[in-house]
């Protein structure tokens, strides 16, 4: 690894992400571990130039005030506290200043004077040690890769293309939770204009059978991310010298998953999904990026801006956006009313000033009045929302014209809809997705 590294241990913050993030936009690599990593942990890491022990509100497990491994301090490196009165060591502050521009001052002075590290986090240096450790990783053997065609799949394909190759076999899955028209548009792009090596597997009846009835969330996350698995394994079944399983896990999705001083806030299909018994070794070249940095590392390696600045969509596709236990009626309307959406808002330009905006449709009717009857239909709810890491989040202000046309549409146009709301809040304190 050819960047200096400053190690953030958690020991209960909730600023964590935000450290790292300053730390990385002065130009130097940041990484969070666990309050209690190892001495033998921490001394595989490269190239650690300080570190950086951050307390807070959360630093109890089990009601007992927890600390860094004592370790820690006599490893050698320089060592900052936050809101951290036991630390042992000589630079601590009682907390963090309020502007991010003081925040930025204050790291500067222990990154640069008191740790000596030089500012050379950039994307290229990213993508030449990645490029090294996956081909080290990998060596003469195929990578599996779900390429669902969202940005972190196409940046971890174009990585990985430029790794290795031809040893790397694309597999696309329609698990019929896609959003309309996503499967062709998938297959125009990378087989037929990018030249990949692309299996097209349309197992739609599959999931939505595994699905059936299934309403809890995290129950359709696990289902729907151990069906991906049993997915590839049979198509590697029909490949030879397949040891290793791609994904595009990255940084938010870790650290939304849970630590020991931090609660789940939800579990991603890629992170805690996984059955025990995996038969591949997994590839995670993007695990330490956040959403920005992946679209950056994508630029650096050539693929296109619209493929680079696509709409995020969560890797269990329209199944999080169907609230409840998944019905093909509900289903449809998802796809509907977010394609109705998605085309308006490429109208008026807004698809490039929103981070992200979709439809959900929860299991429940309310009444209203269409065709001069009574109806019991479905809501359609539109959230469109802003965000740099997608670890925070702010609405859009969308025109009452805007969306009163985009209201027109979807209960003119989409079946089984009778009723059109927008979603305000912010995140925290509701996630970007709703389940």
């Amino acid at each position: 690894m050819k960047q200096d590294m400053i190690i953030i241990l958690d020991l209960g913050s909730q600023n964590n992400t935000a450290i790292a993030r300053a730390v990385r936009d002065l130009g130097v690599y940041s990484e969070i571990h666990p309050h209690d990593i190892s001495p033998d942990k921490l001394s595989q890491l490269p190239n650690i130039k300080g570190i950086i022990i951050n307390g807070g509100k959360n630093n109890l497990i089990d009601g007992v005030k927890i600390d860094v491994n004592h370790s820690t301090y006599e490893a050698g490196y320089p060592v900052m506290s936050v809101e951290h009165e036991s630390a042992a060591c000589e630079n601590k502050r009682e907390n963090w200043p309020e502007t991010d521009e003081e925040i930025k001052e204050v790291l500067k002075d222990f990154i640069f004077n008191t740790c000596q590290a030089e500012p050379n986090w950039n994307m290229k240096n990213f993508i030449e040690d990645q490029v090294e450790l996956v081909k080290k990783q990998v060596g003469g053997k195929k990578v599996l890769l779900a390429l669902s065609g969202g940005v972190d799949s196409s940046v971890v394909a174009a990585l990985l293309i430029k790794a290795i190759g031809k040893q790397l076999v694309c597999v696309h899955v329609n698990h019929g939770l896609m959003r309309k028209d996503e499967s062709e548009t998938v297959i125009q792009v990378f087989k037929n204009q990018l030249d990949a090596n692309l299996i097209y597997v349309d197992a739609s009846e599959r999931f939505l059978k595994k699905l059936e009835n299934v309403s809890d969330p995290e129950q359709k996350r696990k289902i729907i991310g151990a069906e991906f698995i049993r997915v590839f394994e049979e198509e590697a079944g029909k490949l030879e010298g397949i040891e290793f399983l791609a994904q595009g896990t990255i940084y938010p999705d870790i650290v939304e998953s849970g630590t020991k001083t931090a609660s789940i806030i939800k579990s991603h299909h890629n992170v805690g999904g996984l059955p025990e018994d995996l038969k591949f070794s997994l590839v995670e070249p993007l695990y330490h990026l956040f959403k920005d940095e992946v679209r950056a590392c994508g630029i650096e390696l050539g693929l296109p801006e619209a493929m680079v600045y696509r709409q995020p969509f969560p890797g269990p596709g329209l199944g999080v956006r169907c609230l409840g236990a998944i019905s093909k009626e509900r289903l449809e309307a998802v796809r509907e009313s977010d394609a109705i959406l998605q085309e308006e808002f490429t109208k008026t330009g807004l698809d490039k000033k929103v981070w992200q905006y979709f439809t959900v449709v929860p299991d429940f009717k309310s009444v209203g009045i269409k065709n001069h009857a009574r109806s019991f239909e479905y809501p359609v709810i539109i959230r469109a929302i802003n965000t740099i890491d997608a670890m925070t989040a702010s609405i859009e202000q969308i025109d009452w014209p805007v969306l009163i046309k985009i209201t027109d549409r979807i209960l003119k146009e989409v079946p089984h809809v009778n009723r059109v709301c927008y979603d305000l809040s912010p995140k925290p304190c509701a996630t970007i997705e709703w389940e």
